[in-house]
């Protein structure tokens, strides 16, 4: 899915705190004005028609510089205001400070922003009597947080590769680097990041194994990525798929991390059985690997220095007991052989 761009522009806006401070000088000028006028209206020091000019110049002045204090714009830092004027784009301010703009733009807000400051941007105070319960808030900050920001996937259950259910959960660590192209490009541009990053994950996780049981062979299986052992690779890989699909809205994935991973509850008991088992397997291989080892070397040594000279049956005899000594689950018993040995 293409989403359209739009093609962001700084807004060139005036200093701030010269805008106020002419503001104020020009309100009261024309309540002064306005002030005059009256009197001299009260005491015709004046002519009328110039009395009345001047009153009525100075209520509007008033009126226009009561209106113009509605242009003062505070940006705090980390922080954008994207503006409309009429319905149309006017522009983006993304750097803090004090400014001043046309009084008439409007700072845009996204839905996730407006539904965020009901849940967290709102203080409220309670006031109770009896059968009567009122909340008062506060309006939140119309601005567009540039800040890095976490975004916690909830758990998903979901099959790998090999059918087996299991429950997935991963962070996203984010922020927004084009605060234009995420108002105007996505209704809720909150929301659309975890849409996708439920998508990445669900998609991600149908395409491997939970966790690979044997070392591999010959045909190739050995190195194949599962979940549980290449989850720093698989997360690279689901960050890369998620800028791909999130770029267009103007957001930016620094980071991807798998926080959580575990066999679903009807199978979990039988698999954690199938590992205990593949392990089990593996130890008693190393075992038996290392026993066979000992054993030759055993044989070797007690032929190359013609300590004793055995012929086959004995041999057999000897490797029969060492294995049983080196293989068992306990501690063998020794039995100490004071006579002949034929």
């Amino acid at each position: 899915m293409e989403i359209k761009k739009i093609t962001a522009k700084e807004l060139k806006a005036f200093n701030g705190v010269l805008a106020l401070f002419l503001i104020i000088l020009g309100l009261l000028a024309s309540t002064a004005l306005m002030i005059v006028g009256g009197i001299c209206i009260e005491e015709t020091e004046l002519p009328l028609p110039l009395s009345v000019t001047m009153l009525v110049a100075g209520i509007v002045l008033v009126t226009v510089f009561g209106i113009m204090f509605g242009g003062l714009k505070t940006v705090q830092p980390n922080e954008a205001k994207v503006f409309t004027l009429f319905g149309k784009y006017h522009g983006t301010i993304s750097k803090s400070g004090f400014f001043y703009i046309n009084p008439f733009c409007q700072s845009v807000v996204p839905v996730s922003d407006k539904a965020n400051e009901a849940a967290t941007l709102k203080s409220k105070t309670t006031v109770k009597d009896e059968s009567l319960s009122i909340s008062v808030g506060t309006i939140g900050r119309r601005s567009i947080s540039l800040k890095t920001q976490t975004l916690n996937n909830d758990k998903q259950k979901v099959n790998d590769v090999l059918g087996n259910p299991i429950v997935i959960g991963a962070i996203v660590i984010w922020r927004v680097a084009e605060p234009t192209q995420a108002v105007f490009a996505v209704e809720n541009y909150k929301e659309y990041l975890s849409i996708q990053t439920d998508s990445i994950v669900r998609n991600t996780a149908r395409l491997y194994p939970y966790d690979i049981f044997d070392d591999g062979d010959d045909d190739g299986e050995k190195g194949e990525k599962s979940l549980r052992g290449s989850s720093l690779e698989i997360a690279d890989n689901m960050k890369k798929e998620l800028q791909d699909r999130v770029r267009d809205a103007g957001l930016e994935i620094e980071e991807v991390r798998i926080t959580h991973l575990a066999y679903s509850e009807e199978i979990a008991a039988a698999m954690l059985q199938r590992q205990q088992a593949a392990a089990i397997i593996a130890a008693r291989q190393k075992i038996v690997d290392g026993a066979v080892g000992m054993v030759k070397m055993a044989i070797d040594k007690l032929g190359e220095d013609n300590v004793v000279v055995l012929d086959d049956e004995r041999k057999a005899v000897m490797v029969s007991n060492l294995l049983v000594v080196l293989c068992g689950n306990k501690d063998a018993q020794p039995v100490v052989n004071s006579g002949s040995i034929y």
